[in-house]
C-alpha cells in the first residue's frame, strides 16, 4: 500500500474534480492521504475533507507562508482544534508548520522573527499533546533543527527535504521522516537524488504536496504549470525504487511502515 504523507487536497485547483482525483489515487494504490492545513481558515475544512473518503487523515497547523497575516488568536483557536481533534482518529499531526526562508518577503526581520515565534509555539503544542510535526523546510534547516533541539518534541515528518546529507541525519535522529516527492524525480536534483539513494530507507516517506510540486513527466519548459494530485506517488515511488535498485512493492511497503511509525495516529484502523 502506498501512503501520500502530504497532500493539500482541499485547494481549489481540485474543486471540479475533487471526487475523481481521489478515486485516481485509490486505483493506483494509495491507501491514505494526508491533508495538511495551512491556516485558521481551512482547519474545518481538510477535517471535514479526510472524513469524507476512506484513507482521509489531517494535521492542524499554521504554514510560515501564511503567518504574515496571521494572528495570536490564531494559535488559541489552533490549541482549541487540537482538543477538540484528540479522540478523532484521522487527525494525526500539527501541520504544515516550519520556516520559509525563500520567499524573500519572509527573510526581512519583522516576518522572520514572526515566522520564528509562530513555529516555536506550535512545537509548544505539539509538545503538550504529544503530537508529531510535519515541517516545511525551506532554506530553514538549521533553524528549524535550533527550535527543535530547544523543544524536542516526537518527531513527525521534514516534507520536501532539500537539505544536506548531515542536515538530513540530524533531522533523522531527532525522530523525523524526510518526504520524498515530485523534486526527486528531476534528473537535475543532484542532491535530493542523492539523499534518496544514500539515506537508510526506514527515513524515508512519499509525498505528492499535490497540487504542487509536480514531477518531471507532467510538464516541461514552456508548458503551463501542471497540477500534480495523490495517484503520482505511486511513479514516484517507482522512481526512489530505481534510484535505490529496489523492487516497487518493497519501496511502497516500507515507506508506508515509516509514515506509521512517525505517524503513529495514522496506524489505527480508522484513518485507513
Amino acid at each position: 500500500m502506498l501512503i501520500d504523507t502530504h497532500c493539500h487536497l482541499d485547494a481549489s485547483e481540485f474543486a471540479a474534480d475533487r471526487a475523481a482525483v481521489i478515486d485516481r489515487a485509490v486505483s493506483a494504490g494509495v491507501g491514505a492521504i494526508v491533508i495538511p492545513a495551512v491556516e485558521r481558515a481551512n482547519f474545518e475544512a481538510v477535517r471535514h475533507l479526510a472524513h469524507s473518503f476512506a484513507g482521509g487523515a489531517y494535521a492542524l497547523g499554521i504554514h510560515p507562508m501564511y503567518v504574515p497575516q496571521a494572528q495570536d488568536s490564531d494559535l488559541t483557536e489552533l490549541e482549541s482544534r487540537i482538543q477538540a481533534a484528540l479522540d478523532d482518529s484521522r487527525f494525526v499531526a500539527i501541520g504544515e508548520i516550519g520556516l520559509d526562508f525563500f520567499v524573500p518577503e519572509l527573510t526581512t526581520p519583522p516576518l522572520r522573527l514572526k515566522q520564528e515565534a509562530f513555529y516555536a509555539a506550535q512545537l509548544d503544542l505539539a509538545r503538550r499533546y504529544g503530537l508529531p510535526v510535519l515541517l516545511h523546510v525551506r532554506r530553514s534547516q538549521d533553524t528549524l533543527l535550533k527550535h527543535l533541539r530547544r523543544r524536542p518534541c516526537t518527531g513527525g515528518i521534514a516534507h520536501a527535504f532539500n537539505g544536506s546529507f548531515q542536515q538530513a541525519k540530524q533531522f533523522v535522529d531527532l525522530g523525523f521522516a524526510l518526504g520524498m516527492g515530485g523534486a526527486m524525480t528531476f534528473t537535475r536534483a543532484l542532491q535530493i537524488r542523492r539523499l534518496a539513494q544514500q539515506l537508510p530507507l526506514e527515513a524515508l516517506v512519499l509525498e505528492t504536496d499535490a497540487p504542487d510540486i509536480a514531477p518531471a513527466w507532467l510538464g516541461g519548459p514552456g508548458q503551463a504549470r501542471p497540477r500534480n494530485e495523490p495517484a503520482e506517488v505511486a511513479r514516484i515511488a517507482l522512481v526512489l525504487a530505481d534510484l535505490r535498485r529496489q523492487e516497487g512493492d518493497s519501496i511502497a511497503n516500507a515507506t508506508a511502515l515509516n509514515a506509521r511509525r512517525v505517524l503513529p495516529r495514522l496506524a489505527d484502523p480508522g484513518a485507513i
